[in-house]
């Protein structure tokens, strides 16, 4: 992994995007399963399964599109109460969703809520193309800034996540995106622990059901697509110490979860051992006592008694307002 701390020139990234886009990018293979939990303290890999292997992020690219959001904010582009647009486009687009109107507007504030909570896919559009003009021209600041953050094996194709065979990232990747969240936008972290949003007369819950269960855990993004699995990326600090983990494919909502849970367990369980002689074999012997999920590769899709009930919306994970 990268170091976090590290500042590179987007001039520089922009060019080395640019000559990217004449290589085809490589497709996800048919597994969905991946995993990394790493040490913010030391930066250091606590744990890694598939970590390098190309995996499709669903709307963890929300995370991505915070990001430069964020960047905006601090930039003083956009302010917290300016009103966005709603475009055609971004009406138009599928669930998960606000189900915005065309000429409609949103704030930033009320943006920034509904893509941490209700994982908005209208919404991640109308942010996009605030800032890039477009959502395809966003995707490619995203995949630029990516790029110069250490993100070698991302490419974004839209802001949201919804699916498409050319957006790529890696558990590595994502974790370092986490990473870049904490350092660089410490002061906008804080949204990603709100548990809830409401927006007209419907509240939502945060798909992140982690927080508030899992000592430590305030955020930060979850994900889901079939082709995907259900995706989370989250981070937790206990004493001080944080770590993150990211996790990709769990078929169930609720077996990623639990999987994601017993990661960061053992992550400040091989914490408390570290006055052992051998501090990285005792993490590794940890870790190693925690199996994949059952079927990490499997359909996908939310079980109600054994049978799978839906359809789920690309990027929901079933939740309804209240």
């Amino acid at each position: 992994m990268t170091n976090g701390r590290l500042r590179v020139s987007l001039i520089p990234a922009l060019t080395m995007f640019a000559a990217s886009l004449l290589c085809v990018a490589t497709p996800a293979n048919a597994e969905k399963y991946a995993s990394i939990v790493i040490d913010m303290e030391t930066d250091e890999v606590l744990h890694a399964r598939h970590a390098d292997a190309p995996r499709y992020p669903a709307s963890l690219t929300k995370a991505m599109t915070l990001y430069m959001l964020f960047d905006a904010m601090k930039s003083g582009e956009v302010k917290l109460h300016d009103r966005m647009v709603v475009s055609r486009h971004a009406a138009s687009q599928p669930p998960s969703s606000l189900r915005l109107k065309v000429g409609s507007t949103i704030t930033v504030k009320d943006a920034i809520h509904a893509l941490i909570t209700k994982s908005a896919n209208d919404v991640a559009v109308v942010v996009a193309e605030r800032l890039g003009g477009t959502e395809s021209r966003f995707a490619t600041l995203m995949t630029a800034k990516a790029r110069s953050m250490g993100m070698t094996k991302t490419t974004f194709r839209n802001a949201s996540g919804l699916p498409d065979s050319r957006q790529l990232s890696t558990a590595r990747d994502m974790a370092e995106l986490a990473e870049r969240l904490l350092l660089d936008h410490a002061d906008y972290y804080g949204y990603f622990a709100n548990t809830r949003f409401s927006w007209g007369k419907a509240n939502y819950k945060n798909h992140n059901r982690l927080i508030g269960r899992v000592d430590g855990v305030d955020g930060i993004k979850t994900g889901y697509t079939r082709a995907s699995g259900f995706n989370l990326m989250a981070s937790a600090k206990r004493n001080g110490r944080r770590v993150i983990a990211v996790m990709y494919g769990g078929s169930t909502s609720r077996s990623r979860d639990q999987h994601v849970a017993d990661l960061i367990e053992a992550a400040y369980l091989s914490f408390d051992d570290m006055e052992d002689e051998a501090p990285a074999l005792r993490a590794r012997q940890t870790f190693a006592s925690i199996q994949a999920p059952v079927d990490p590769n499997g359909a996908a899709m939310p079980m109600l008694n054994g049978k799978v009930f839906g359809p789920i919306a690309q990027g929901d994970e079933g939740s309804k307002s209240e």
